[in-house]
């Protein structure tokens, strides 16, 4: 589907006519922005038709601000599974408002939108430079964290009962798709709140993002998981060593980590099809030849080689059946049949990989994701979130974030440099 220039619009609450206190060298202006191409070719097409090429507006500070700091109070939300800096980010968004901007009163909304919820009676955390001091160095969230929607009404008579103007949503796309809901709830009681959205997302799926926080530590800690399996395949005749790793739909964690890791010989991710003969196949070959394998499994392959389950999770997500195991018991199965022994260990590091303290290379990108949403929200923007595109920080909105899952090309480049380290057929 092709994108109009105007789906990259962002919504405001009004004129900015506040000066910033931020110092005048830092400002960004309205007219920078980041083309969403930079091949020449799809540009030119764009120029042709005598249309405007689609781009980002650039983030950072502005000379001017629409919230008056001295009289605005805020909130911050998380929401979601858990993922490695989030505390880095909260801490971020904290000093942003505090620091750069002398606001005096931030709130943090306690386990997700149900913090927003008066029948939950989760009392919000008032925020301070105590509070939030050392929480970078401890993984999780401060402010808990939960699945599933709640009445948007109510949480918008709870931010105008508490006279919130501006709310940090920070979450993947369940969380984001709230957080529009909340914008237009808002827009269409003709009130003055922004809401911003910071795309969190260990997978790192969301649209329009090129990078998201929390991915860089989540491939990083796979090296211990896929080094264990290594070993435990080396170890053993016809050794095979198969990790599980985080990836509902997309398969980006796999793939990286297959990358960073090139002990790996067969990646499965979701967006790649493959049959359960064709892989066991290929799983037999590298015994023969090698006489050890290790596998990564992101958790949404294979989903259609399994029977299919109807449950879903608080955020409406088809609970997945665990590619893992039934890899596993396949495996035994087929090579007990074929009489060849083998020893198999199976890894599960995801909930230790979530749960981590993000890396330094990721506390240093969720520093600049908060103060950037910072800036975002305090010129009255609204109904965003604050995405990467070409290594610099963007506006993205909401509605176009959500609009269709971010997921690997099976004929693109990432793929192919897979297949390249492995040696998988590209077919099974």
């Amino acid at each position: 589907m092709e994108n109009n220039a105007s789906d990259f619009d962002i919504q405001t609450l009004g004129a900015c006519r506040i000066p910033s206190p931020m110092p005048a060298e830092q400002f960004v202006d309205d007219t920078d922005h980041v083309l969403l191409d930079s091949d020449f070719r799809k540009i030119k097409t764009y120029l042709d038709a005598e249309k405007q090429p689609p781009d980002f507006e650039m983030a950072g500070p502005r000379e001017n601000i629409y919230f008056d700091p001295s009289k605005l109070k805020c909130g911050i939300v998380t929401c979601g599974g858990l993922c490695p800096g989030l505390n880095d980010v909260i801490r971020a968004i904290f000093m942003g408002l505090y620091y750069h901007y002398g606001v005096q009163t931030v709130f943090g909304f306690r386990f997700g939108f149900e913090g927003l919820a008066p029948k939950y009676g989760h009392a919000p955390l008032e925020l301070t430079p105590a509070v939030v001091e050392d929480i970078h160095q401890k993984g999780g969230t401060i402010l808990g964290s939960s699945r599933g929607p709640q009445d948007v009404a109510e949480m918008v008579d709870t931010l105008e009962r508490m006279n919130i103007g501006l709310l940090f949503a920070i979450g993947g796309d369940g969380t984001l798709r709230g957080a529009r809901a909340i914008a237009e709830e808002i827009a269409a009681r003709n009130i003055k709140i922004a809401v911003i959205g910071i795309p969190k997302t260990i997978d790192n799926d969301i649209s329009f993002v090129q990078k998201s926080f929390g991915f860089v530590t989540a491939v990083t800690e796979t090296r211990a998981a896929i080094y264990s399996a290594h070993m435990e395949a080396i170890g053993a005749r016809n050794g095979i060593g198969l990790v599980k790793l985080m990836g509902r739909y997309s398969g980006f964690i796999a793939a990286s980590a297959t990358m960073a890791n090139s002990d790996v010989n067969i990646c499965l991710v979701p967006e790649v099809t493959f049959t359960l003969e064709g892989f066991l196949k290929e799983l037999q070959a590298r015994l023969e030849k090698r006489g050890h394998a290790v596998i990564v499994a992101g958790e949404g392959a294979g989903q259609d080689l399994m029977d299919k389950t109807q449950d879903t999770d608080a955020s409406g997500n088809i609970r997945l059946m665990d590619i893992g195991l039934f890899l596993s018991d396949k495996i035994k199965e087929y090579f007990k049949k074929e009489n060849i022994d083998v020893t198999l260990k199976y890894i599960d590091p995801s909930y230790t990989i979530r749960s981590m303290p993000a890396s330094a290379p990721d506390s240093a990108f969720c520093l600049s994701m908060g103060h950037n949403a910072v800036h975002a929200g305090m010129t009255g923007r609204t109904n965003m979130l604050v995405g990467y595109w070409k290594n610099s920080f963007t506006h993205v909105p909401i509605p176009l974030a959500v609009s269709k899952r971010k997921q690997i090309d099976p004929a693109g480049k990432l793929w192919s440099e897979v297949l390249a380290c492995t040696g998988q057929p590209k077919i099974m």
